[in-house]
């Protein structure tokens, strides 16, 4: 009975042991830091906010070419031109948005999934996600993505 009590003890310790040798814990991250703080995320805004400063100046281009129009008929044909330029170019715009933001996150991704990695991190959350506890690898997730070519 000693030996079974002792056995089992030994297990449960052993048990313990691997389990907290195994588990690396959770990292969180702060995603629009990150962002905020990366070369590459601050020039991709600054292109769609160009683009789309474009597509604003081209609107008042065309309210100024509408205003000069004498007829109804010129206003019409005028109006259902403009709206498909516009279409076009807004979903160009919001195509280049979506290439961008892809383009940002998916570098972030790898950084993180590195400091994930290297920290010996089981996963990483949105620091929003946390309520208690985890490990704050957003400083590193900068630092990885700096170093990147």
């Amino acid at each position: 009975m000693k030996k079974n009590l002792a056995l089992i003890a030994l297990m449960l310790a052993i048990c313990g042991f691997c389990n907290k040798a195994i588990a690396g814990g959770v990292g969180y991250i702060n995603y629009t830091k990150v962002q905020d703080n990366y070369a590459f995320a601050q020039s991709a805004i600054k292109e769609v906010d160009a683009k789309r400063l474009e597509l604003q100046q081209y609107m008042v281009d065309k309210e100024k070419q509408y205003k000069a129009l004498d007829t109804p008929l010129k206003k019409q044909n005028f109006e259902d031109a403009t709206a498909r330029e516009f279409n076009a170019k807004q979903e160009a715009l919001m195509k280049l948005q979506a290439q961008k933001g892809e383009q940002v996150y998916n570098k972030i991704q790898a950084a993180a999934k590195q400091v994930l990695v290297e920290q010996k991190l089981d996963a990483i959350l949105d620091y929003n996600a946390v309520f208690i506890g985890g490990v704050d690898i957003t400083d590193l997730v900068i630092q990885k993505l700096k170093a990147m070519p």
